[in-house]
């Protein structure tokens, strides 16, 4: 059996349609669940979005033993010379906080976690929906295929997901 938290109603409603024998979704804070404990717990997408992500992944730290955890790095050399870069995301996808890949493997090292395995996915590559973005993927490609952690810091277009326990 599978389960899924939601704190927000709005997103609560999506996951109706989703819900079937093996997978259940709470309207709940998993935080403050008495008793739940997991082998694996997914965390996609929410600490960009919090104000005080370090109390959130302590509370998290004891709710399962081993955590994935997808992280966006809106950070890159090209958001920060576009105009409007970050403040673009921020807008259009409400991020609070912007990561590069060593502060966020920093940031679980400092919520207590150990880090077991992290790998880039692209983001921007599959998302293309203008041309201007479809410009940058065959550089950002060819730059990834050289050096991964330099064409992520310079060109940006990519997450962090994190195996962590």
């Amino acid at each position: 059996m599978f389960w899924g938290y939601e704190i927000s109603p709005q997103a609560f409603e999506l996951t109706r349609s989703r819900a079937n024998e093996r997978l259940q979704f709470k309207l709940a804070d998993i935080r403050q669940e008495e008793g739940a404990y997991f082998d694996l717990m997914l965390i996609m997408d929410v600490i960009e979005h919090l104000e005080d992500y370090f109390s959130f992944l302590r509370d998290l730290k004891s709710k399962s033993r081993y955590k994935i955890i997808h992280l966006p790095l809106d950070l890159s050399v090209q958001s920060l010379l576009r105009p409007n870069g970050l403040l673009g995301v921020r807008k259009a996808y409400g991020h609070l906080h912007y990561f590069t890949k060593d502060v966020a493997l920093e940031m679980f090292k400092d919520a207590g976690y150990e880090v077991l395995n992290y790998f880039y996915a692209p983001r921007s590559i599959g998302l293309a929906n203008n041309m201007v973005k479809k410009l940058f993927i065959p550089p950002r490609v060819l730059f990834y295929s050289l050096r991964k952690d330099l064409a992520v810091r310079i060109l940006g277009g990519y997450s962090l997901m994190v195996l962590a326990q």
